[in-house]
């Protein structure tokens, strides 16, 4: 346990007030993997010790004071260098297009987001035509009538026939659907994935178990080098690799023919020519069907859910991942269904295949009409927030543009940066909440990937548990965990210390080349390597369990922690997604090369402070209502 992350008391299992319910996160009462703990009651025996509320005290009268004055001074620092009237408007107006909001334009000048917004209203359409066609070929395959719930009210029998009925009836919508979308997104490259598909899934059922896991990996990794390397494998370089005749005997001819063919091939392309480049997020679900499967081959000796004497229809979503679909389940159409899955196809959240397979039994319990749609009422509220801010504060477009940065002082050169991070959070967390909030619609409930605001987080790991969640817990189950873990078998050792930061360097390398295979990404992995160490070191230095009668100084000296970590976060993530290890040495020298941008810094780093100290106290408030998220 870390010095920031140790400062929320730990958690402990139980249920919850039903009543408070958010509908980005899991429903209260169901035990939801390593996200959500609650205790078992609020002043019962088994809750967990909490503080007294400090938003009525003094101190915290203190905190919004400085809040209600920093938080509107941030904002209009962005605002005046984005208005016509400032000196560099002219280097990055040809950026900026026609906006609908109070007669701004607005910066869409983010390719990645750009191609979003751009398809938001035909994104829509399909977003309402895919479950209207669902329920309507649902309709023409009636699957009768359905069991009794709770088990003991219906046979075994009736209520696996049940769902082996409603699997097969989704699966064969989602594999003919899945073929359309596919042709659609990538016209004739949907060959090329399938292709890729197959190779991987014979890999599958034909290597021995002990040579399943290594060969998987050195697979897929491979695929996402060559994706790179070759571009996509286009037909006309394949054409010309497969040409019967040599180069010096065919003609000029043949040789055209070959081009002619391959160019033609190349010219239906689809919606996405660029099909490599969002074959990241499958590769995640091709690996996770492999090791999936090679996990089940060692649960013999009878059926799981007996075994446990469970609910099949009311697993919680840690049991959906752990326990191993049937063995018939493991077929190549359930794993065309599952990897070319239409809602998470292009962006995720990434659903693990056990929990893919569980979900087409069983209809989860979480998914309800007035979740979905508070849901749904969010995404909107979070997409309108982001067409604010690239209307008012045109931070990508003045990054973008190259400007003359010594005009900027110190503070505006930060909040470049800081709203910068706004927009790429932001960004992420449009996607990804759109194509959930189809699956929820679509009878699927995967994991939310962005669980808290970018400005709530103070500890550089529990960051990284709540950013892109489903991917972070892919990450634990295929890979952390495998390596080793945190070590926990060696104790609170050095070497046990040793292999927690070196399984953290493998598992962020990893996740940089996952990304895109590029330097810059590269160093950010390694930059979030390095800036984990203080925390892992100082809650190694500074254990929770030695300041049980100091509460009130272990809180501030981890909010001096916090400050350190937030600085760190925001640098790596800056290198990495906006500007780059030049963008950031020139950010920083431009701040503190001055008597006037360390008495900034100073001040940034004092409001920081604050801003942890508020951190702290919602991580207790949500304790005190029986809620803790690990992140």
């Amino acid at each position: 346990m870390t010095l920031l992350s140790s400062w929320a008391p730990s958690s402990a299992g139980g249920s919850a007030t039903p009543a408070r319910i958010d509908p980005a996160k899991p429903v209260p009462g169901l035990d939801n993997h390593d996200s959500v703990s609650r205790s078992v009651s609020r002043h019962g025996k088994g809750s967990e010790e909490t503080q007294a509320s400090r938003w009525a005290t003094l101190e915290f009268l203190l905190y919004y004071i400085v809040i209600g004055a920093a938080v509107p001074l941030m904002i209009k620092s962005v605002y005046d260098i984005s208005i016509p009237s400032h000196p560099n408007y002219p280097k990055y107006e040809h950026l900026l297009s026609p906006g609908w909001i109070l007669g701004r334009k607005v910066d869409n000048s983010d390719q990645q987001y750009s191609g979003f917004r751009d398809n938001i209203p035909y994104m829509f359409l399909l977003l309402v035509f895919h479950p209207v066609l669902r329920r309507l070929y649902e309709s023409l395959r009636p699957l009768g009538q359905k069991p009794a719930s709770p088990p003991q009210k219906a046979s075994s029998g009736s209520q696996d026939s049940f769902a082996d009925a409603r699997l097969s009836r989704r699966v064969y919508f989602d594999v003919g659907f899945a073929c359309i979308y596919l042709l659609a997104l990538h016209g004739t490259s949907a060959l090329k994935i399938l292709v890729i598909l197959y190779i991987n899934f014979t890999l599958a059922k034909s290597l021995p178990k002990t040579y399943l896991p290594l060969a998987t990996w050195f697979f897929n990794v491979g695929i996402l080098f060559a994706n790179e390397l070759c571009r996509g494998y286009p037909y006309a370089g394949v054409a010309r690799s497969l040409s019967p005749w040599s180069a010096a005997s065919r003609g000029a001819s043949d040789e055209k023919q070959v081009h002619n063919w391959g160019s033609y091939l190349d010219s239906y392309s689809g919606l996405l020519p660029r099909w490599e480049i969002l074959f990241n997020i499958t590769v995640l679900r091709l690996i996770s069907f492999n090791l999936d499967y090679c996990w089940s081959l060692d649960r013999v000796g009878g059926n799981q859910l007996e075994k446990k004497q469970l609910d099949p229809s009311d697993l919680s979503e840690r049991m959906r991942v752990d326990l191993p679909a049937k063995a018939e389940d493991y077929a190549f159409r359930n794993y065309f269904a599952y990897v070319l899955y239409s809602p998470l196809y292009l962006a995720g959240p990434i659903v693990t295949f056990n929990d893919y397979i569980s979900q087409l039994r069983y209809t989860p319990r979480s998914i309800t009409r007035d979740r979905t749609a508070l849901y749904g009422i969010r995404f909107l509220i979070s997409l309108l927030t982001m067409e604010v801010m690239l209307h008012f504060l045109y931070a990508v477009a003045i990054s973008k543009s190259q400007p003359a940065w010594e005009i900027y002082t110190p503070f505006q050169l930060s909040m470049l940066g800081y709203f910068n991070l706004h927009i790429i959070w932001l960004k992420l967390l449009l996607p990804w909440r759109f194509f959930r909030l189809w699956a929820l619609l679509d009878g699927v409930d995967p994991p939310e990937n962005m669980v808290r605001c970018m400005s709530d987080n103070y500890s550089a790991l529990a960051f990284w548990r709540g950013w892109h969640r489903s991917f972070n817990r892919w990450i634990v189950r295929y890979i952390y965990i495998p390596l080793g873990g945190s070590g926990v078998a060696h104790g609170s050792s050095s070497w046990g210390k040793a292999q927690s930061v070196f399984n953290i360097l493998v598992v962020f390398t990893f996740v940089a080349l996952w990304h895109d295979i590029q330097l810059k990404l590269l160093i950010w992995g390694w930059l979030i390597t390095l800036f984990v160490l203080p925390e892992v070191l100082a809650g190694y230095v500074f254990p929770k369990q030695r300041w049980q009668n100091h509460k009130g100084a272990y809180r501030l000296l981890c909010g001096v922690g916090a400050v350190g970590n937030i600085l760190m976060m925001m640098a790596a993530n800056l290198v990495g997604f906006a500007i780059g290890l030049d963008g950031l040495k020139n950010l920083v020298r431009s701040i503190v090369g001055s008597y006037s941008g360390f008495v900034f810094l100073t001040a940034a780093c004092g409001a920081l402070f604050v801003g942890s100290q508020v951190m702290f106290e919602l991580r207790e408030h949500e304790l005190r209502h029986g809620i803790k998220l690990k992140c």
